[in-house]
């Protein structure tokens, strides 16, 4: 690998917002916040969204749409109309 071309990654925790879980992981990311983490060491800390942790995709968990469709709406009102009729 080429010197002084990559940015320098180091250990940062990531806390998802959405189920309190937080993860120790090499990144280039970089915050002013810090927390101090399991190993008694001070590390920068990043909040996010959705991860694996709360993520549907990965718990099993099905979430139902709150809104339908535009097709689906338009369907449920007109229905599918007969040639003819």
């Amino acid at each position: 690998m080429k010197k002084g071309i990559h940015p320098e990654s180091n250990y940062v925790i990531f806390r998802d917002t959405s189920c309190g879980k937080d993860f120790r992981i090499r990144s280039t990311c970089t915050s002013d916040k810090t927390v101090v983490w399991e190993d008694g060491n001070t590390y920068p800390l990043v909040n996010i969204d959705v991860s694996s942790a709360s993520h549907p995709f990965y718990t099993g968990e099905r979430r139902k749409a709150t809104s339908e469709g535009r097709i689906a709406q338009f369907n449920k009102r007109f229905g599918t109309r007969q040639k003819g009729a």
